[in-house]
């Protein structure tokens, strides 16, 4: 009996081995817990001591800019607007926009300019999920309530530019009638962008930014279009009387590409036909954020603050320029013309005799605009996580339940959510990952690095990497290479782009809701749910009908959702919750829709609708309590 015993054990201790090595096995075979973002050097442009004289200036100029509600058309909007809450915007009355980027199937506009849930309108938790599926496991199932809305942020009124006042805060406009769909009864209301609201934290470790994709890596001084715009060029002073046209070109400036859009989008913050040097124009003579307030202990600006009157102590933007930047960008007794057919012709004599004239400084301003944002936002990184605490060496700054969750995110069989959100910026559309490999290929189809479609929505509501630049050039690089990257059977890999949107990184996600690109999904917990059945739609497709790989089911239990969730949680840098420096930031007033709902407003200035504005308070380094969440209240 006795050495049948031992028999029997020796067989229980030899299977038990087995057992635990083939888990030992498929652990290793999973990547590693993604490492700190501490490890990670923060990308900055190329080149840049050949226009930065003063970098520690130009982030000042860059927190101005940013903040100040001068740059809007309206007076009023400023980038901040739709960023002022842990880089992104929690507001929610007159919030959702349309299905503007609607197209046919041969690419074509065909926008839906029909709401679901009204312009002006409230939103609640009742409207959410935009899709309800009828079974919420089976993304198969009959949806039981479905729209093509988005939730995004609010922008200007519908506007044609007519000029400038040097130093006065409104642009000459004439207002027109909103041909998208923004009114409500017969009064304009503020348009509202037609993607969900990325934030601007971390966003300097993007290769490419906007969830299409479009503000490239490379900065050209002038569009967000970087090498793909021929026509890009500043000028550059050879002496005081003497400038010529220059390319310029800085790498890894997808900050500064993005920054220099939205001031000239009639959706966003201008009205239609306004140029950047049209609004240095504006902003040159200005004294920086003149409306608002800054707090004396504002870690960038506090030095100059005139608390508690507004503004700061430079009388003029062009100063704050001046000290920032090489002279060659902006000192020269030349001026330049731009004429009817958009040549540009240097020339002598008084400045500002003709509208089209411009100083060197005006021309250039979109230059020092993008460049001093990008070196702003630069700043604007959560590495102090609990997660970053616990990679470097901390064991308790996570709860158990979130070292479950993380390595659950990194399994190959229960999440795989690791082969999209990579490495410590958690995004495979990062400086590092895409310098390293431009290109994915995923379930044998190649995609560009950073970028999927994960079905959210169908690909004709919305192309985002599928269209094409101004330039008629694709937008995914990989619809650009003249042969496609091999599968592994040797045959070239199908190539997919509609409909794929840029990876986003997953810290703060708790302070940023609604998700998705749509803004369709409210909670971290409808997240997972989606991901857990795989995502909203059996089949996705590219707008030809070529399928693309759709998620995996994972059929995820409540424990490893709770886990997941846990380990998100845990990826909360509180100096954003409590607006600590480097988030801390001058006062704002936002636009919060329009009294009335979406049948009826009151009726503001020139027949538009009147605004609602919510105060954002100035804070100082130590921060102050934390700013409403969306939907909080």
């Amino acid at each position: 009996m006795h050495i049948y015993l031992t028999s029997n054990l020796t067989k229980y201790i030899a299977l038990a081995t087995l057992l635990f090595c083939s888990r030992l096995a498929a652990q290793s075979a999973d990547p590693p817990r993604p490492p700190s973002l501490k490890t990670i050097r923060v990308p900055e442009p190329s080149n840049l001591g050949e226009f930065v004289t003063d970098k520690r200036k130009a982030i000042a100029l860059g927190k101005a800019l940013f903040w100040d509600m001068q740059v809007g058309s309206d007076g009023v909007t400023a980038c901040a607007s739709c960023h002022f809450n842990a880089g992104a915007d929690s507001r929610s009355k007159n919030q959702v926009s349309l299905g503007l980027n609607v197209v046919h199937a041969d690419g074509s506009p065909f926008p839906d300019l029909s709401f679901d849930h009204g312009p002006n309108g409230e939103l609640s938790a009742f409207d959410f999920p935009f899709r309800q599926l009828g079974d919420p496991s089976d993304r198969a199932s009959v949806p039981l309530i479905d729209s093509n809305d988005v939730v995004s942020s609010q922008g200007v009124f519908a506007a044609l530019f007519r000029g400038t006042i040097p130093g006065f805060p409104v642009d000459a406009v004439r207002h027109v009638g909103d041909d998208e769909g923004f009114r409500a009864g017969n009064k304009n209301v503020r348009r509202v962008e037609p993607r969900n609201t990325p934030t601007v934290i971390n966003a300097v470790f993007n290769f490419r930014n906007f969830l299409d994709g479009r503000a490239q890596n490379e900065f050209n001084g002038v569009s967000n279009w970087g090498d793909r715009d021929p026509n890009a060029r500043v000028f550059r002073a050879l002496s005081e009387t003497e400038i010529e046209p220059v390319r310029v070109r800085l790498t890894n400036a997808s900050l500064a590409s993005q920054a220099v859009a939205p001031p000239l989008s009639d959706r966003e913050m201008s009205a239609r036909g306004r140029s950047f040097p049209d609004l240095a124009r504006k902003l040159l003579s200005a004294r920086p954020l003149a409306q608002q307030q800054v707090h004396p202990e504002d870690s960038v600006l506090g030095d100059n603050s005139r608390w508690p009157r507004r503004g700061l102590h430079h009388d003029a933007y062009a100063r704050m320029i001046r000290s920032a930047f090489q002279p060659d960008w902006w000192k020269s007794s030349k001026h330049l013309r731009i004429d009817g057919n958009d040549n540009v012709l240097v020339i002598d004599g008084h400045l500002h005799k003709h509208p089209g004239e411009y100083s060197l400084m005006e021309y250039n301003f979109a230059l020092f605009f993008g460049l001093a944002i990008q070196l702003y936002e630069a700043t604007l990184i959560t590495d102090d996580t609990p997660y970053d605490r616990f990679m470097t060496g901390n064991a308790s700054a996570i709860s158990e339940a979130a070292v479950r969750g993380v390595d659950l995110f990194r399994s190959q069989t229960r999440g795989r959510c690791i082969n999209c959100h990579e490495g410590a910026e958690l995004t495979g559309a990062s400086v590092t990952r895409v310098s390293a490999s431009p290109v994915r290929i995923r379930e044998e189809q190649a995609l560009d690095r950073g970028f999927n479609n994960i079905g959210v929505r169908p690909s004709l509501e919305d192309l985002f990497l599928g269209a094409n630049d101004p330039f008629g050039n694709p937008l995914a690089n990989v619809r650009r290479l003249a042969t496609p990257p091999n599968c592994a059977n040797g045959e070239p890999c199908p190539v997919v782009a509609d409909g794929l949107v840029k990876v986003p990184g997953l810290r703060i996600v708790e302070l940023t809701a609604p998700y998705f690109r749509n803004g369709g999904t409210l909670t971290l917990r409808g997240v997972l749910d989606f991901y857990s059945r795989g995502g909203d739609y059996a089949g996705v497709e590219q707008i030809d009908g070529s399928k693309i790989a759709p998620l995996n089911v994972l059929n995820n239990t409540d424990q490893e959702k709770g886990d997941l969730e846990a380990w998100l949680l845990s990826l909360t840098d509180e100096r954003v919750r409590h607006q600590q420096a480097p988030f801390d930031h001058p006062q704002l007033f936002v636009a919060n829709g329009h009294p009335g709902d979406s049948t009826q407003v009151l009726r503001g200035r020139n027949g538009n609708a009147a605004d609602s504005f919510i105060e954002i308070p100035a804070v100082g380094r130590q921060g102050d309590v934390p700013l409403k969440r969306f939907l909080e209240n």
